[in-house]
């Protein structure tokens, strides 16, 4: 999931994604030039990564810089310790960029229709982003792609995960995030080190949004219980935001199932995200001052921007469930997802929805 619009979790995680997108695991780039800039663009990155243990270290570095590298250093060594989380070098480097993205992703559909456009690559599948490292690129890409009559959505990505290829750094652009932002964004990502499955997309990050979820919570408790608190209040807003988005989903579907015209149908559409902005309107009056979503309402929205929100919010409760049924212990949580991705996709479907039955009637 501009200029930085992601202003909470749930944005940070809708737009994070996998660099084999975007380098030398590519298949199907339509130009040399995309392969070019997808190897150069991640060469610039690492070649501006240092070790966070030296510039700790180092007299050099500004006091605010090293304070908020110690506690990335904090979080990373929980994620392994207490979470069971890969042991590796990725998010043991700091890259200091001069933008405020690193990678910017195009995600298009057709203009009737919430299915987005799919590209294909190499060991992880297909995925329905493409991404760039220059904010132009992506856009002159998402003009073409609009002059095709597509609905097209241009979303800044503050950090990606090579998936336990390369030694991913922590970008400049997360660094002056919130702790639990922070703490979030290496949990999911190094979540999907831990369990990746090939053309699922929503098996994977909804098993990485609950390893996020709960692995925040663990890193607050007893740490900062007000800290706790005000980013457990942020997850409810989240929650209903999600639940707005999801209910327009299932409006524009039924539009979009009718036998109208194309005149007819487009009214209807603009219609229905008019109404969007206004029951959002409605919904954060209730929310004490809270604008956390601002960023995300701040423009004209199309089938696009909606295209992802299911793949996040679809299994993730069975997740919860499934931890629940591992007594709570992630090492056995991780290898009971193991055998539940190794099932062929309609067997792990039935498995999920059985976990999602068993979530609803708990009340999970």
């Amino acid at each position: 999931m501009t200029t930085h619009l992601p202003v909470n979790g749930f944005n940070s995680r809708l737009i994070t994604f996998s660099l084999l997108l975007l380098c030398l695991f590519l298949q199907g780039c339509s130009t040399l030039s995309y392969y070019s800039q997808s190897i150069g663009g991640h060469l610039q990155l690492m070649g501006r990564s240092q070790s966070i243990d030296k510039l700790i270290q180092d007299p050099e570095t500004p006091a605010n810089l090293k304070q908020q590298l110690e506690k990335v250093q904090q979080i990373r060594n929980f994620a392994s310790a207490q979470l069971d989380l890969p042991q590796n070098d990725s998010y043991r480097s700091y890259a200091a960029l001069d933008r405020k993205a690193v990678v910017w992703s195009v995600v298009a559909t057709p203009e009737f229709s919430i299915q987005p456009k799919q590209w294909c690559y190499l060991i992880i599948g297909c995925a329905s982003y493409r991404g760039y490292f220059s904010r132009s690129a992506a856009d002159a890409y998402a003009q073409e792609l609009r002059s095709q009559g597509l609905d097209v959505a241009v979303e800044s990505v503050p950090a990606y995960s090579t998936l336990g290829w390369f030694a991913d750094p922590l970008p400049s652009t997360i660094i002056n995030w919130s702790e639990p932002r922070i703490a979030g964004l290496i949990f999911h990502e190094l979540a999907h080190q831990q369990l990746y499955v090939k053309d699922d997309s929503a098996f994977n990050e909804a098993f990485a949004s609950l390893v996020e979820e709960e692995g925040v919570i663990r890193w607050l408790e007893g740490r900062d219980d007000a800290a706790l608190q005000q980013w457990q209040q942020s997850q409810t807003y989240e929650q209903q935001f999600i639940a707005l988005l999801l209910s327009l989903r299932v409006e524009l579907n039924s539009l979009y199932d009718q036998s109208l015209d194309s005149e007819q149908m487009r009214l209807q559409k603009y219609a229905l995200f008019e109404g969007l902005q206004k029951q959002y309107g409605q919904l954060k009056q209730t929310w004490g001052g809270y604008q956390g979503f601002d960023g995300w309402f701040g423009r004209k929205l199309n089938n696009a921007h909606l295209a992802s929100i299911a793949t996040y919010a679809q299994w993730k409760p069975a997740f919860k469930q499934l931890l629940t049924d591992s007594g709570g212990d992630f090492a056995r949580f991780y290898q009971n997802s193991q055998v539940l991705s190794a099932l062929p996709f309609s067997a792990r479907q039935d498995q999920l929805n059985a976990l999602l039955s068993q979530a609803q009637q708990s009340g999970k």
